[in-house]
């Protein structure tokens, strides 16, 4: 039986960038977890840090403050229109132009960098510009000392249209039965899906200790912690103001010790995580 809390090698070698992939339940909160998480990386000022959106709903982007003007899936529409069309266009021609577009797509705000996937408008079997597109964004994640992807509900989405591998997969769910049978559904499947190192479960929205210690964990999952309930977060979604400006609360407490259970952001080179400490709370 497979260890579903520890997955295969990513490979991306000693030094390489710290990858965290977030997916989970529908309304569980996941895109505020996943600004959580960049504005914990963020902690340091030497660190760069790159989040990518790949939920359609471009959510991420609200959460942080970033106005997305072009998203990949634009770029890979165009493109398609082009070849549709009848262009003729080399290999090396179109690898070039996709990788000036990506690169162009990037908004960059300090030592932070977001990339929005977006919604695939069109469908077909268009494998090489697929293919291009994830070994662009690839490339586009080695300049970076940390990433954090916002994925859908399920992780293969992730694998099939941003990366192959990531070093951490963090699901997010609600207390509910529904949303922990959700969980167990994804972790099986995310074993095969996608090469990750560690993973782990964050539960949302709880109301309490009382509350937390009444919820039955699958224990096939890494539980790494709840976080509460909080106002303040609340009060930034109705306002649309971005949450990292979140001020220091239970939120963000929560969220820190979730993240040094997987030993983030301690896992990143010794000369990006002084600030951090060992990364606990």
């Amino acid at each position: 039986m497979h260890d579903l809390t520890t997955g295969p090698a990513v490979g991306w070698g000693p030094g390489g960038p710290v990858i965290v992939a977030v997916c989970g339940k529908g309304g569980a909160g996941k895109t505020s977890i996943s600004a959580a998480i960049v504005t914990e990386l963020l902690r340091d000022p030497a660190r760069r840090v790159l989040a990518i959106d790949a939920d359609p709903a471009v959510g991420l982007a609200s959460a942080l403050g970033v106005e997305v003007t072009r998203t990949v899936d634009d770029i890979r529409s165009d493109v398609i229109r082009q070849l549709e069309s009848g262009t003729h266009t080399e290999r090396r021609e179109l690898l070039a132009h996709l990788d000036y577009e990506v690169f162009e797509a990037v908004r960059e705000h300090g030592h932070l960098a977001f990339l929005a996937i977006g919604r695939p408008e069109r469908q077909g079997c268009y494998c090489q510009v697929n293919d291009f597109l994830r070994d662009i964004i690839g490339t586009l994640v080695g300049s970076f000392d940390a990433v954090v992807i916002d994925g859908e509900a399920g992780i293969e989405q992730v694998n099939r249209r941003v990366l192959e591998k990531v070093t951490h997969l963090v699901q997010v769910s609600d207390g509910s039965v529904r949303g922990l049978t959700v969980a167990r559904t994804i972790q099986a499947v995310a074993h095969t899906a996608v090469a990750y190192e560690q993973a782990g479960l964050i539960l949302n929205r709880i109301r309490d200790e009382a509350e937390a210690q009444t919820l039955a964990v699958p224990a096939e999952l890494n539980y790494l912690g709840w976080v509460p309930e909080d106002d303040a977060v609340r009060r930034s979604a109705m306002q649309g103001t971005s949450l990292l400006d979140l001020p220091p609360g239970p939120f963000l407490e929560a969220v820190r010790t979730c993240l040094a259970r997987m030993h983030l952001p301690a896992a990143l080179p010794a000369t990006r995580s002084r600030a951090c400490g060992d990364g606990s709370p």
